[in-house]
């Protein structure tokens, strides 16, 4: 019989996992991977019961061309039917559920990031596919001080917060590290108010044993009070002298001394609102509409896994759930749908992660290596793309920083920061160090538009830019010949890549 509440979830024979190869962390699956494409069909390739942390962050609306995240101002969100949108959205994640939930671990755990648009809608699906006996927590982030859409005229509350379901996969030996948060300044003030000498904050603490004679609680006298006792006599005797009991004034009740610095802290509630969003002028920010910050992430990773277990990111975005697993010795699995989101992330890991992207150390099972999988790296599938997401894919390819929002560009897709340099921290600006990339999928640029880069690198910045960086699929006669003859009239260079040496690897020795 199904158990209740577990009716969605598909049944797995349980069995133990081989013992993997030297160095590799799993005979199972391979990890430290980020595949590109639906997770639908790449979860499909996964084996039951393989990982251990499953979390998600999808996109509300999957109708959307989210792939271009860097064309947008704000998500778009607002949709003529709502409930017609909201059922096409929870009929395209629930096959996908249906696949995370095979391949979790009966001790493993699965968030679900999500806001008040569809949030009880997957609540429900959510109970179907995982069970609704698993079930642990419906954990509230709060991810920004105020909204604007709660201004004048609105006829409703500020949206601050995002829902994070948390379920478990169905064994009582499921992993959870319990973690604390700090005491605030106010209740260390008001309940660790003493100190001693040397500045130590304690509090007084009861000794007395609950309930008395029917508990068992010792009774005798001890500094000249009667009363039953939490400890035995020599114990308490010990305490005393150890300077842990302290008697505020003859006759009264002794009280333990519990210090400040030997509590942990107020154990994690489902209530999150120490972890600060991603705003401008943060340094973790990337430019991505729903990037989170690595430290909410971390703390779920920390919450439940351990060292070296398997953390899966069906949705992964910019790759900040990758980033907090590898930081914290976890291996992962990474996939999304976009090609520049996969780039995107690659470069973080790179980056943030000090990790190589290096297919002969991934498969020698080092460390510090992971490779990408099923980019659309050839010329048929780079034409396909949507405009936006080819100039992704080209600036990051040239090793350069696209721009975060892609209208109003005049001409500049993206920009490269020589070897020295790199984006100022303060308040999201860039150095004023650097060469502008120019970015058309067109078979053949003509020298019309090597004409008007030549406008931009005149124009950006005082006194212009000395290189400037043209990528395309091919080139006409005449392009070439104007690149050569600006060069003779400014010093200039305009540096012409086609996809192909890209692809090839040429572009490199070109630049």
């Amino acid at each position: 019989m199904a158990k209740k509440g577990n009716l969605g979830r598909p049944a797995a024979k349980q069995t133990t996992e081989p013992s993997p190869p030297a160095g590799k962390p799993s005979a199972l699956l391979d990890t430290r991977v980020v595949y590109c494409g639906d997770c639908l069909e790449q979860l499909r390739n996964l084996p039951d019961r393989c990982v251990d942390l499953i979390y998600i962050d999808p996109p509300f609306n999957s109708n959307r061309n989210y792939e271009v995240f860097w064309g947008e101002t704000k998500e778009k969100r607002a949709f003529e039917d709502r409930h017609a949108s909201t059922q096409a959205y929870i009929d395209y994640m629930r096959p996908r559920c249906v696949e995370l939930a095979r391949v979790l671990k009966t001790t493993g755990s699965f968030y679900y990031h999500c806001d008040w648009h569809a949030s009880h809608y997957v609540k429900v699906m959510l109970d179907h596919v995982l069970g609704e006996n698993n079930f642990q927590n419906e954990i509230v982030w709060k991810r920004s001080d105020a909204k604007g859409d709660a201004g004048q005229g609105a006829k409703h509350l500020g949206r601050c917060h995002d829902t994070l379901f948390y379920y478990t996969g169905g064994s009582d030996d499921c992993t959870f590290n319990r973690l604390y948060t700090p005491f605030t300044e106010e209740y260390i003030e008001t309940f660790y108010r003493h100190k001693d000498p040397d500045g130590r904050r304690w509090k007084r603490d009861n000794l007395l044993g609950p309930g008395g004679a029917a508990k068992g609680n010792p009774k005798y006298e001890f500094l000249g009070v009667t009363r039953y006792w939490r400890h035995k006599q020599e114990k308490m005797q010990k305490l005393y002298e150890a300077g842990r009991i302290v008697q505020m004034s003859p006759g009264a009740v002794p009280m333990y001394k519990r210090y400040l610095d030997e509590n942990k802290g107020v154990p994690l509630t489902d209530w999150w609102e120490d972890i600060k969003y991603i705003h401008a002028s943060s340094a973790e920010r990337l430019g991505y509409p729903t990037q989170k910050p690595v430290a909410l992430l971390e703390r779920i990773v920390s919450l439940s896994s351990n060292p070296n277990d398997v953390v899966l990111d069906a949705f992964c975005g910019c790759g900040t759930a990758l980033v907090a697993a590898q930081n914290l010795g976890r291996q992962w699995i990474g996939i999304d749908v976009s090609p520049t989101a996969c780039r995107v992330m690659a470069k973080r890991l790179r980056d943030v992660c000090h990790m190589k992207e290096s297919e002969p150390r991934w498969r020698a099972h080092q460390t510090d290596a992971f490779v990408v999988r099923d980019l659309p790296w050839s010329i048929e599938k780079l034409k396909a793309l949507p405009p936006f997401e080819f100039e992704n894919w080209a600036v990051i390819a040239l090793g350069g920083i696209p721009n975060k929002v892609q209208v109003g560009d005049m001409g500049v897709d993206g920009r490269i920061f020589p070897v020295g340099t790199k984006p100022a921290d303060a308040g999201g600006l860039y150095s004023d160090d650097w060469f502008p990339i120019q970015v058309k999928q067109m078979d053949k640029v003509g020298r019309p538009d090597i004409d008007a880069f030549q406008a931009v690198m005149l124009r950006e910045g005082e006194g212009g830019r000395q290189r400037g960086f043209f990528v395309a699929f091919g080139y006409s006669r005449d392009a070439e010949q104007e690149c050569a003859a600006f060069h003779r009239r400014t010093g200039r260079i305009i540096k012409l890549l086609t996809v192909q040496e890209i692809l090839d690897e040429e572009h490199v020795q070109k630049m």
